[in-house]
């Protein structure tokens, strides 16, 4: 009895039948977090390059249009119209625009200010229009939504209690003289 209980795990040893298969379970997982994490970077990419380019061409419109001081919810629907990749643009965006005197730099809160579903609704935190030849900077934060937000890169982003990561982006320009 020993001795065929012998023989059949010295031949099931040696049988090499399966050892793809035992290739393809290590492997697979690897190869499929890799591939969401690649798929989230692009969303992330998409979404933060629409963003910007947005927020740009929302600031050009501001610094060439003369006369016009647009405010908070103005500059927000330009930049919610021209964003189209960021879903609920019109909630998850929050501006923030601050007068700087470039002679006496005090520098920029490194917290940028953004919306947060968990918390309650808070109203905007800094927002000045400038005047002639006042420097600006407008910061946008956009709250989105991981793809795939359990898997590979979508779980190492620093996430708020909703489960959503921050897209900011600020520019800096001078206000035109009227």
């Amino acid at each position: 009895m020993i001795r065929a209980l012998r023989s059949t795990l010295r031949r099931f040893r040696r049988d090499e039948a399966g050892n793809a298969t035992i290739e393809f379970a290590i492997t697979f997982p690897a190869l499929i977090v890799l591939m969401l994490s690649g798929l989230e970077l692009g969303f992330v990419t998409l979404e933060h390059s629409m963003l910007e380019r947005a927020l740009n061409l929302t600031v050009r419109d501001i610094r060439l249009g003369t006369g016009s001081a647009p405010q908070h919810d103005e500059i927000k629907t330009m930049i919610c119209d021209r964003a189209g990749f960021i879903p609920n643009c019109s909630t998850s965006l929050k501006l923030e625009m601050i007068q700087v005197d470039p002679r006496a730099w005090t520098g920029l809160d490194l917290t940028p200010d953004c919306t947060d579903k968990s918390e309650e609704v808070l109203p905007v935190r800094n927002f000045v229009n400038g005047q002639s030849n006042d420097l600006m900077i407008l910061r946008a934060c956009a709250k989105i939504d991981p793809v795939f937000p359990t898997t590979g890169l979508g779980s190492s982003l620093a996430t708020d209690a909703y489960g959503q990561f921050a897209l900011v982006s600020t520019t800096v320009f001078v206000q035109e003289p009227r």
